[in-house]
């Protein structure tokens, strides 16, 4: 999946710009310029995904397209992070099979699954390629 999200960006009648995402309602934010407001739409999206992943829910899928809507990334490691909390929701296994897999405790498979705490990008690696995902790096001009 890509962690691209359509976004609105419009002026806000108490000055700056507000960002909202109609694919995520949970992600509201604003910023002082346009550009603030895409950093800080990338911010409050992350945030927002992280949280819907914590709850246990399914992530939305990027559907949303049109005029006046602008692309927004979440940051690569919560992106890592997010791909695989939801690999590992799709493949079955028990966070004590995959710990087993991993050749890790437990706890620590835990803490890999925790889409709030930080794991280093190799551990994130082994784990998607575990659970059978490659990562696909793209890089693209700003809007």
């Amino acid at each position: 999946m890509d962690y691209v999200f359509a976004a609105s960006i419009e002026p806000d009648p108490d000055g700056g710009f507000l960002v909202t995402f109609p694919d995520v309602p949970e992600a509201i934010t604003c910023g002082d310029t346009i550009a603030a407001a895409r950093i800080s739409g990338a911010e409050a999206l992350g945030l927002a995904l992280r949280g819907i992943a914590a709850m246990g829910r399914p992530l939305p899928m990027p559907t949303a397209a049109g005029k006046g809507l602008v692309p927004v990334a979440v940051a690569p490691d919560t992106a890592f992070k997010l791909a695989v909390v939801e690999a590992f929701g799709q493949s079955g296994l028990s966070k004590r099979e995959l710990a087993r897999r991993l050749g890790k405790a437990e706890t620590e498979a835990r803490r890999i699954l925790d889409p709030d705490h930080p794991t280093k990008l190799p551990i994130l690696q082994a784990t998607l390629a575990l659970l059978g995902k490659d990562i696909v790096i793209s890089v693209r001009d700003a809007a």
